[in-house]
């Protein structure tokens, strides 16, 4: 058989069409969907509502808190990082009424040989060993913290204003608690600040795109998306690092807990791989009142939780997989799709990435055909097939779109990474694709396993390296 053959021609011709028809809508609905929000976010500019304030970062970082805090950090296998975390938060945040609670498992002696020796004494740090051998889950580690500082509150017979959650290789900035204080103080039950992905200067060329291809995408989300959620009052979608809940937000959290028939006296479903997205989302539909918080330092640096991102493709893969797999999949039973028109349209771009990679993957399929007959008609093998009124339309309609959403994309990339980055941007969009890809397959093939009876665990990523560590410093300077 050879292309010649009119049946093999005009059946790879369909194919074509069929396949080009199929990804130019779904990637047409997507872009109406990001252009909804691109315009929700112009116009929030356009009218002053999105503005990005400035505050004095020494101020903040010496504001007296509210009420007393408590920043709480589940550790697993961290041992190459959570010492540096335990030096560097508290001396970032002197207030003498904070207080820092590190999980650790008793299987996991690096770690807990790392916490204590990093504490130096501070009378303001708790560490806090899992009577469980890990790993369980964050949010199994998070309920073992959050129940040693209730017995805490009841020793000292006075409870904390709001609790802190952040992650072992998290840099804090030092700005960030005096907004999270004031935000709880000023009546937010649920606070998120930005996250800030570091370039990782110090690793291979390969490396460092991989690991900065987070830079991009939170850059956006955390500088538009976010802020567009935050003006429609929806609920907003926790981190897990960088946010803050008011102490009664977590007592509206253990009530459902109770009346969901779990664990009782505990805030978190243990058996929840993305218990921060559920957070913020969880704390609105209790009623509470939802903040995201974008706030630029004096010397003009955003207020924002600052770490590398994996650099290892394997652990981007797992990463941006467990949070398929917890966000889009899981999520559709966990967290439902009520509450209105808005929360609904939030949800639904929550959940997209399993629609989206199908989407990518039918489109790298397309350039390899297309680039196939290509060939054959340049060679005067077969003839041209033209393309129908419907698909040209279509076509042009995503071009248009996709150089709207690159133009987007280096914008906010060279606003807060400088402009040899946001070039490095553009061109890792292959890659972030292709992660995406085989995380929504790691991601499906997990869920049907859960769906069989496999248990839940922290299926974590590896870190190797703090931005406070000596020489990297410059790796964490934009």
């Amino acid at each position: 058989m050879s292309f010649t053959e009119p049946g093999l021609w005009q059946g790879l011709a369909l194919l074509q069409h069929e396949l080009l028809l199929f990804a130019g809508v779904f990637f047409l609905i997507g872009a109406l969907d990001d252009l909804a929000i691109d315009a929700a976010w112009l116009w929030l500019k356009v009218t002053g509502r999105a503005v990005t304030l400035r505050r004095n970062r020494a101020a903040l970082r010496q504001q007296p808190l509210s009420g007393p805090v408590a920043v709480l950090i589940p550790a697993w296998q961290e041992a190459a990082v959570i010492g540096q975390t335990i030096r560097h938060l508290p001396e970032t945040w002197p207030q003498g009424t904070l207080r820092l609670y590190v999980g650790c498992y008793r299987n996991d002696p690096a770690t807990l040989g790392a916490a204590m020796g990093a504490a130096h004494g501070d009378p303001r740090l708790r560490v806090v060993i899992h009577g469980n051998d890990g790993p369980t889950t964050k949010a199994d580690c998070l309920n073992c913290l959050f129940a040693a500082l209730t017995l805490d509150e009841e020793r000292a017979q006075q409870r904390f204003a709001m609790l802190v959650f952040h992650d072992a290789e998290d840099m804090v900035d030092a700005g960030a608690l005096g907004l999270l204080d004031e935000s709880v103080a000023g009546g937010a039950d649920f606070v998120q600040l930005p996250v800030e992905p570091l370039v990782p200067r110090h690793r291979g060329w390969l490396a460092r795109q991989i690991g900065s291809h987070y830079c991009e995408e939170f850059a956006e989300a955390h500088g538009k998306a976010m802020v567009v959620r935050d003006a429609l009052r929806a609920g907003l979608p926790g981190a897990g690092v960088g946010c803050a809940a008011s102490r009664r937000a977590l007592d509206w959290l253990v009530a459902r807990h109770i009346e969901d028939g779990g664990q009782g006296g505990l805030p978190f479903a243990s058996d929840s791989l993305t218990e921060d997205y559920e957070l913020g989302l969880a704390i609105a539909a209790a009623g509470g009142h939802c903040r995201f918080v974008r706030v630029r330092g004096d010397n003009g640096r955003l207020i924002a939780t600052r770490a590398f991102s994996p650099h290892r493709f394997e652990n981007a893969v797992r990463q941006k997989s467990r949070w398929v797999l917890g966000i889009a999949l899981q999520g559709w039973d966990r967290v439902g799709w009520d509450r209105g028109v808005r929360e609904f349209w939030m949800r639904a771009r929550d959940r997209r990435w399993p629609m989206t990679a199908l989407v990518l993957l039918v489109g790298y399929a397309l350039v390899l055909l297309t680039g196939i007959m290509g060939v054959t008609v340049l060679a005067g093998i077969a003839e041209p097939v033209p393309l129908t009124p419907l698909l040209a339309g279509v076509l042009i309609a995503n071009a248009v779109a996709f150089g709207w959403r690159i133009a987007m994309r280096f914008a906010f990339t060279a606003r807060d990474y400088g402009l040899a980055e946001a070039v490095l941007a553009m061109l890792r969009i292959p890659l972030a694709n292709i992660i995406a890809i085989i995380s929504v397959r790691r991601a499906v093939l997990a869920y049907i396993g859960t769906l069989g009876g496999d248990a839940t665990v922290w299926d974590k990523t590896d870190h190797d390296a703090h931005p406070t560590e000596a020489g990297l410093q410059g790796a964490a300077r934009r």
